[in-house]
């Protein structure tokens, strides 16, 4: 599968040359994550240009309807999704793909561990957040979330990907979760932007 996508390749041996044999664990709470997701949880912004946004969301929503049947429902997700990506400073496609992964576009999929919503993420964050009331299985909370902890590994791993999606999934220094959504990206998400 992999001779398929010759960045895929590349993009994956140079996760292979950095893979250490120590992984995060999920309940270590890094301070600087924590301090990353109370400034999220306060902070708004949206699509800078309109054609751009039309543009995106068409194409997006086109390729989201064999998850998402209501068109509604996919242009609110993908509306907020673009949001707290750009937010976050991440690619709104490889947040598509992360949430291909993690829970194929179900906002109320549960995971054995007990991560919740769209990007899976874990429910101790609200307690060390003191936001016990957050949802989240409400999209736009579950994409703050989501987004502000990917965005947070990717800068704790200085930029590189497969690392901070590892570290992401809590298995960092396996190679599984961050091939998934690679191949994910590009095989449904990926935007040429040339």
């Amino acid at each position: 599968m992999i001779k398929a996508f010759p960045r895929f390749r590349l993009l994956f041996a140079a996760f292979l040359l950095s893979v250490t044999s120590s992984p995060l664990l999920a309940n270590d709470v890094d301070p600087e994550l924590l301090a990353a997701l109370r400034e999220a949880v306060n902070e708004s912004s949206g699509f800078e240009n309109k054609y751009a946004a039309q543009v995106w969301l068409v194409d997006m929503s086109t390729r989201l309807s064999r998850y998402v049947k209501k068109p509604a429902d996919r242009m609110e997700m993908l509306t907020l999704l673009h949001k707290e990506a750009t937010r976050a400073g991440l690619s709104p496609e490889l947040v598509l793909s992360v949430i291909h992964v993690e829970s194929l576009f179900d906002p109320y999929a549960l995971s054995h561990a007990g991560a919740r919503g769209l990007m899976q993420v874990m429910p101790f964050w609200k307690k060390e957040l003191g936001r016990e009331d957050d949802n989240l299985f409400h999209v736009a909370t579950n994409l703050r979330y989501g987004c502000t902890i990917l965005a947070h590994y990717l800068k704790k791993e200085k930029g590189n990907l497969q690392r901070a999606l590892a570290r992401y999934n809590g298995s960092l220094g396996k190679t599984w979760y961050p091939e998934r959504v690679l191949i994910a990206w590009e095989k449904h998400w990926y935007l040429d932007r040339s």
